[in-house]
């Protein structure tokens, strides 16, 4: 048994100041610690996946990320395991819990069968793994495992917890009620334009991302959702500062949130879609509660899924913005032109922001499909990030 203190002790010497997971019994001494260290950072993510992008957002600007969860809930990070990390090679670490264990300590009957297959599942997945340490003399040499693998394979590592791993560490730090900034303390209006404009007159996707390309400056960082949305600003104008998430549908904010929070002296746009923001919707509770006041996420709502067929989505039958407002989004418009969203975009307050504009359905023809690969992209964003000027070389 090891103590949370020496593994992110360890930890932090190789760059990790980031946790970010959902909680399991195994890992609460790890969870509360990390709370209560003044000189680290905890984000509880809603669901595991949400979790893995947001380390991988962090990741991506600069800053290594430890993600931890339950092995029951790795189904939930499999999407951007396999679509995001693989993909654009960027490396996390995680920590695993092996509830369940084959010949383990007595568990709830759920965990039997992901007890048996999680390390079977890391392997499918290419994840390299290797038992967390039980001893303080582990440590070092178990980081440097996963440090060396993530450096030189750009992906993610896998630490398997068995139980009893941490010794118990009582949590010290009360909740934190998070508030608005000053400025933002008061909710601005919600406007009711876009939801009463016609289908037809609607702006399309293509003039909403032009108008989006319009109002972005060179160092803003723009993260697009898969499907035509990427493929669309690509088409419009391919740019060093524009990451075309591909698979790990709904992760695009939470990406985004790991970014803000990794440079903070840049503007990170997310565009998101109906489809996108609805499978991921517990995404809108943890970035309205960290507040990223360098974050404006503007969701382009033609209520379909237009990527797989134009099939309806529910955002028709709800209000997506007032979710946004009621999950803590103090800044929250609907404009119902391109124009008005440049406009929007062009406003470079501080503080999080949540911009909704309704698009009419359509594809341009040929639409093409990036010649860059993610892994490329993902390199050109670092260049970026790297660059203090923020011009694209």
């Amino acid at each position: 048994m090891i103590e949370a203190k020496a593994f992110c002790d360890t930890a932090k010497l190789a760059g990790f100041s980031l946790y970010t997971g959902v909680p399991c019994s195994y890992v609460k001494p790890f969870i509360n610690f990390v709370i209560d260290a003044p000189d680290l950072t905890y984000i509880g993510a809603t669901n595991e996946g949400d979790a893995v992008a947001i380390a991988t957002g962090a990741e991506l600007g600069g800053k290594r990320a430890v993600v931890m969860m339950q092995n029951s809930g790795l189904g939930n990070a499999v999407s951007p395991l396999t679509s995001l990390n693989a993909v654009f090679r960027i490396p996390v670490l995680l920590i695993v819990t092996l509830r369940g264990e084959p010949g383990g300590p007595h568990d709830e009957p759920q965990h039997e069968l992901m007890g048996a297959i999680t390390t079977q599942m890391l392997d499918t997945m290419n994840v390299a793994w290797a038992f967390f340490p039980q001893e303080g003399s582990e440590i070092a040499p178990a980081i440097e495992k996963a440090v060396s693998h993530m450096t030189k394979t750009g992906l993610p590592f896998c630490l398997v917890m068995k139980k009893d791993s941490v010794a118990p560490h009582k949590l010290a730090t009360k909740p934190l009620v998070r508030q608005p900034d000053a400025a933002a303390a008061t909710p601005t209006p919600i406007t009711t334009a876009s939801a009463t404009t016609e289908k037809a007159k609607r702006p399309s996707r293509e003039e909403a991302l032009r108008a989006v390309q319009r109002a972005a400056l060179p160092q803003d960082i723009v993260i697009a959702t898969t499907g035509f949305t990427g493929r669309e600003l690509y088409a419009c104008d391919d740019r060093h500062n524009q990451l075309y998430v591909v698979g790990s549908m709904g992760c695009a904010s939470s990406i985004g949130l790991g970014l803000a929070w990794a440079r903070p002296d840049r503007r990170v746009v997310v565009l998101d879609g109906d489809g996108a923001m609805l499978m991921r919707l517990g995404a809108l509770a943890t970035l309205a509660y960290e507040q990223p006041k360098n974050l404006v996420h503007v969701l382009l709502d033609n209520e379909a899924h237009e990527s797989t067929g134009g099939q309806s989505t529910v955002s028709h039958s709800m209000d997506l913005a007032g979710v946004a407002r009621s999950c803590g989004y103090a800044d929250v418009s609907k404009v119902d032109t391109a124009d008005a969203l440049e406009s929007a975009l062009r406003d470079r307050r501080p503080g999080l922001r949540f911009v909704s504009l309704k698009t009419r359905h359509g594809v341009p023809d040929d639409l093409p499909r990036p010649k860059v690969t993610p892994r490329e992209v993902a390199g050109r964003i670092r260049k970026l990030l790297a660059d203090e000027s923020g011009a694209p070389s």
